[in-house]
C-alpha cells in the first residue's frame, strides 16, 4: 500500500475548499423579493378650485406727526417744583425738593396737577415753557381723586384743549408730556392699553375710571397731560405701576372724570360729596387679632367726627361696618365708594359689629365739609 504524501493531501484539500466557496455551494443563496410597484396616490376632492389668495389692501393711513402734537401742547405744559420740610432719624428738620408736572386749563393762570405733587409742600413754584417762573398763589386739592388746582398770577397763558375721553378706543395713540425726572418738559408716546381701570393707591383711596397706557411714565410726569393725536388732553398722568416683571404700565385720570372735580375745586375750593364722617381701615388678619374682632372682613372705624351722620347714628371707633344701604362691605374702599354713590340727604341702613354683637342703625348722609 502506497503512503500518501501528507503535503500533497493538505494542498489538495485547500484547493477543493477554495473552489467550493467560489461556486457558492456551501452557503445557499437567499431569495430576493421582486421589486414593488409604487402605490397609486389617493384622489382628493378640492375645497374650492376657483379660490385665489386675497389681494393686498391699500396702505393704512399714516399716523399723524407726533412732533406736531408735541409742538401744539408743549407750551401749555408746566414744571412744578416743590419744597418740603421732613425729619431725619434724629427728628431734625431738613428741606427736601420734589418735582412734578401740570398743564394750563385757563389762560388766567389756572393749572391742573395731581394732589400728591403739591400735598404738604412748604412752597410750590411753577415754571412755564417760556422759562418764566411763578410762585403758587392759591392751591386747592382733592386727595380722593388725586387732583389739584394751582393758581398763579399770570394772564394770557396758552391753555390746552380738553378732549372727550369717552371717545378713546383701546389701541389709540397717545402722548404723555411732562417734567420727566425733573429735567424739563419731554414727551413719550404709546397707546391706550385699557380703559375704566380701578386702582387702589393707598388705604382708603382708590382711583376710578383710569386710562392704562404703555407710554413711558417716570417720576416728575405726575400731573402732566396725556393727549390724543388732535392735541387734546384726555387724561392726567397719575400713577405708574412699578414692580418686578411689570413693564409699560402707567395710568392717567380720564378727562371726563376729572372735569367735574376740577370745576368744583375752582368754584368752591373743595369737592362736594356725600359724607358719613368716619375714618376707615380695611379689616385684615392683623386687626382681627389685634382687636379680637368677631368678623374677618369689613370696614373698621378708626375715628368718628363729631358732629357727623355717623356720630348721630351711634357709630363708634372700633365698630366694623359690614353692610351699607343693602350693599355688602368687605373693605374700606367698598364703603367709601358706597357713600360717594349715595345722595346727600339720603337715609341709609348701616349694619355693623361691636364686639360680638351685630347692630343695625340708620344715618342721613350730609354734605362733605371743606378739607
Amino acid at each position: 500500500m502506497k503512503r500518501i504524501n501528507l503535503k500533497y493531501l493538505i494542498i489538495s484539500l485547500i484547493i477543493i475548499l477554495v473552489l467550493s466557496l467560489g461556486s457558492g455551494c456551501l452557503l445557499p443563496s437567499l431569495p430576493t423579493a421582486p421589486p414593488q410597484s409604487p402605490t397609486p396616490t389617493s384622489t382628493a376632492t378640492p375645497i374650492n378650485p376657483n379660490w385665489t389668495p386675497p389681494t393686498a389692501e391699500s396702505q393704512a393711513s399714516i399716523l399723524p406727526s407726533i412732533a406736531d402734537v408735541v409742538a401744539l401742547v408743549k407750551p401749555s405744559v408746566v414744571a412744578i417744583n416743590t419744597e418740603y420740610v421732613t425729619y431725619d432719624i434724629f427728628n431734625r428738620p431738613y428741606e427736601q425738593q420734589g418735582a412734578g408736572s401740570g398743564w394750563i386749563i385757563d389762560e388766567d393762570g389756572l393749572i391742573v396737577t395731581n394732589n400728591h405733587v403739591v400735598e404738604g409742600a412748604k412752597s410750590v413754584t411753577v415754571t412755564l415753557a417760556d422759562g418764566r417762573t411763578f410762585p403758587a398763589e392759591t392751591i386747592r386739592t382733592d386727595r380722593l381723586s388725586d387732583l389739584a388746582i394751582v393758581k398763579v398770577s399770570a394772564k394770557k397763558l396758552p391753555a390746552a384743549k380738553v378732549g372727550n375721553s369717552a371717545m378713546l378706543r383701546v389701541g389709540d395713540w397717545v402722548v404723555a408730556i411732562g417734567n420727566s425726572l425733573g429735567q424739563g418738559i419731554s414727551a413719550t408716546k404709546g397707546i391706550v392699553s385699557a380703559k375704566g381701570i380701578s386702582l387702589s393707591v393707598s388705604e382708603g383711596q382708590t382711583l376710578y375710571d383710569l386710562l392704562q397706557t404703555d407710554a413711558a411714565i417716570n417720576p416728575g410726569n405726575s400731573g402732566g397731560p396725556l393727549v390724543n393725536m388732535s392735541g387734546e388732553v384726555i387724561g392726567i398722568t397719575s400713577v405708574k405701576l412699578a414692580a418686578v416683571e411689570v413693564e409699560g404700565v402707567g395710568y392717567a385720570i380720564s378727562s371726563n372724570t376729572a372735569k367735574p372735580i376740577i370745576q368744583q375745586l375752582v368754584q368752591k375750593g373743595y369737592v362736594v360729596r356725600s359724607w358719613l364722617g368716619v375714618v376707615l381701615y380695611t379689616v385684615d388678619q392683623y386687626v382681627v387679632l389685634r382687636y379680637s374682632l368677631a368678623v374677618d372682613k369689613g370696614a373698621l372705624i378708626t375715628e368718628v367726627a363729631a358732629p357727623s351722620p355717623a356720630d348721630e347714628a351711634g357709630i363708634k371707633s372700633g365698630d366694623v361696618i359690614t353692610s351699607f344701604d343693602g350693599k355688602e362691605i368687605t373693605s374700606a374702599d367698598d364703603l367709601i365708594q358706597a357713600i360717594h354713590s349715595s345722595e346727600i340727604g339720603q337715609r341709609v341702613e348701616i349694619i355693623y359689629w361691636r364686639g360680638n354683637s351685630q347692630t343695625t342703625t340708620y344715618a342721613v348722609l350730609a354734605e362733605s365739609p371743606p378739607s
